[in-house]
């Protein structure tokens, strides 16, 4: 049963860059549970919360966010290109990746969206595109791999999606400006994080 002595605040969504990991959940979950604020839900990207404006000002939670490392976008396009990143990082690094899905399929389906359009518009406010920033994430997935020594190369390069060792090798070159034989005999070059892919 709803307390009726509270009054009922209007539900605000609000997206946001850089909000990237599980971790980056547990972190506005954590910082935005005072008292004034209740979070209704919370995903990379996105927070649906309510506020209690005698409590607590809504440039006060903005603030609160901004010291988190957390940019508030309110541009429409610009909040379905940082969904489009978080999608591609959700492929890659957070699922297990399926070599059979293409990339283009995934968030086509996804989005409900034709690639060329999701492409077009990635490009429009990235300053890179859509194909780079998956070969990236793929690459900086690749080096994690490759780190834990589990698994072989081709083993490696079937899982992402190569259709040889030889194809990896080449882009992994491109990205890097190293082999992957290279990498993987001293793998401790400083990875990206996946925030400055």
């Amino acid at each position: 049963m709803p307390d009726k002595s509270k009054p009922a605040h209007a539900l605000k969504t609000i997206h946001l860059k850089n909000m990237i990991c599980n971790c980056c959940i547990h972190l506005v979950r954590k910082e935005l549970s005072v008292e004034g604020i209740e979070i209704h839900d919370v995903k990379l990207g996105s927070i649906i919360l309510s506020h209690d404006p005698k409590k607590i000002t809504w440039k006060k939670i903005e603030s609160m966010l901004e010291v988190l490392g957390f940019e508030i976008i309110r541009d429409r396009e610009k909040a379905l290109v940082e969904q489009i990143k978080l999608a591609v990082i959700e492929l890659v690094h957070n699922s297990t990746y399926n070599a059979m899905v293409r990339n283009s399929d995934y968030l086509v389906e996804r989005f409900g969206m034709s690639y060329p359009y999701i492409s077009a518009l990635f490009s429009k406010h990235e300053n890179t595109t859509l194909e780079k920033l998956i070969i990236s994430n793929k690459i900086e997935k690749v080096k994690e791999l490759i780190e834990y020594g589990e698994l072989t190369l081709s083993e490696i390069a079937y899982m992402m999606g190569y259709s040889s060792v030889q194809y990896l090798s080449t882009q992994f070159k491109s990205v890097t400006g190293v082999s992957v034989t290279d990498y993987k005999a001293n793998p401790f070059p400083e990875r990206k994080g996946i925030d400055r892919i």
